[in-house]
């Protein structure tokens, strides 16, 4: 964490699927000035990608409802999906969300919530490594990673199905 103050904040966020079953978790960390938040949900007939945005999306909803100061954000994520979602936006828009075949895109509606509440703030993309091991620092993308990682095999265990694997 570098700075914080009444206008600033850093979110760290992951997503995380059971491509088997298609349960999904998302984590935001926020480092505000008040201390740390952690949200956390879970959705079914999901994908990871989904969970990456979701992540986002709920981070900055919170910001909006509880800390309306904040106007400038620092969002880690290890997802090329989100980090690069500002740099497609005009071709996103441009293209009607609409693939090269002229279908709706995936996650259409999750990518033009993101864009629009991408406006209201001041965002800088951290793309970190995923994965990481942890080391004596703490790197609050790492404990995104494991906890939406522990949310998903306790949400599969939860509905009593064989454990599989967690992107």
């Amino acid at each position: 964490m570098s700075f914080i103050n009444k206008t600033m904040v850093e979110i760290y966020t992951d997503g995380s699927c059971d491509t088997n079953y298609k349960i999904g978790a998302w984590v935001a960390i926020l480092l505000v000035e008040t201390g740390t938040i952690v949200l956390s949900g879970t959705l079914t007939d999901t994908t990871h990608n989904r969970m990456e945005l979701i992540a986002v999306i709920e981070a900055l909803e919170h910001l909006q409802a509880h800390h309306p100061s904040i106007s400038t954000i620092r969002i880690y994520s290890d997802s090329q999906y989100v980090i690069n979602l500002t740099g497609r936006k005009e071709k996103l828009e441009t293209a009607g969300f609409l693939s090269k075949k002229g279908t709706n895109l995936k996650n259409e509606d999750l990518l033009k919530h993101a864009l629009n509440l991408f406006k209201t703030f001041t965002i800088e993309f951290i793309k970190v490594t995923a994965h990481k091991k942890r080391t004596e620092t703490i790197n609050f993308n790492i404990e995104a990673d494991k906890l939406s990682r522990k949310i998903v095999r306790e949400a599969v265990k939860a509905k009593g199905l064989p454990f599989t694997q967690v992107l």
